[in-house]
């Protein structure tokens, strides 16, 4: 939850009047290394929004994001969180392919499915490879790789310029 791209972006969200709030990964809590299902991650993800939408974001917009395998679970729940926006920093589109397998497949199924306005914050170095911007898609690149560390002013004023534009939508 400390990772610099996300405190940025975190940063910029508050600098536009939006409350933040972050929540941790729950193998990681567990002291995990390695993820859980990305059914027990999405399941675990959308009851954390259910709880806080019956009390501190009740009648609140939301909008969802994360980073890397939490932007992942961000745009796979966007539709049953009822979220209005998704911010995914480093989205892990491409695996690297590892010696003597297959590639892995590519995820841009998952951020194609979603709905709402999403904006990738993506390292032009990102071993991942970086997505395509689609109609709700803006992709900002930015330099670096996926740690996004490299220019942190640019991560901070690509999350602020593209959330000024969505939140004046919404008024």
């Amino acid at each position: 939850m400390d990772a610099p791209d996300l405190v940025a972006a975190g940063d910029a969200a508050l600098a536009e009047g939006v409350s933040v709030g972050l929540v941790e990964q729950p193998y990681r809590v567990a002291g995990r290394r390695s993820p859980a299902s990305a059914r027990q991650l999405d399941a675990a993800w959308v009851a954390v929004v259910a709880r806080l939408r019956e009390h501190e974001l009740r009648g609140v917009p939301l909008l969802v994001g994360g980073r890397s395998l939490g932007a992942r679970v961000a745009c796979r729940t966007s539709a049953d969180t009822d979220a209005v926006g998704v911010v995914c920093l480093a989205f892990p589109l491409q695996p690297p392919r590892r010696a003597g397998r297959a590639p892995a497949p590519s995820r841009l199924p998952e951020l194609d499915a979603v709905a709402v306005p999403t904006l990738v914050v993506q390292g032009t170095r990102d071993r991942f490879g970086i997505p395509p911007a689609a109609d709700q898609r803006t992709v900002a690149e930015v330099l670096g790789d996926h740690g996004l560390k490299a220019d942190l002013p640019a991560v901070s004023a690509a999350v602020q310029s593209w959330l000024s534009g969505l939140l004046a939508g919404l008024r």
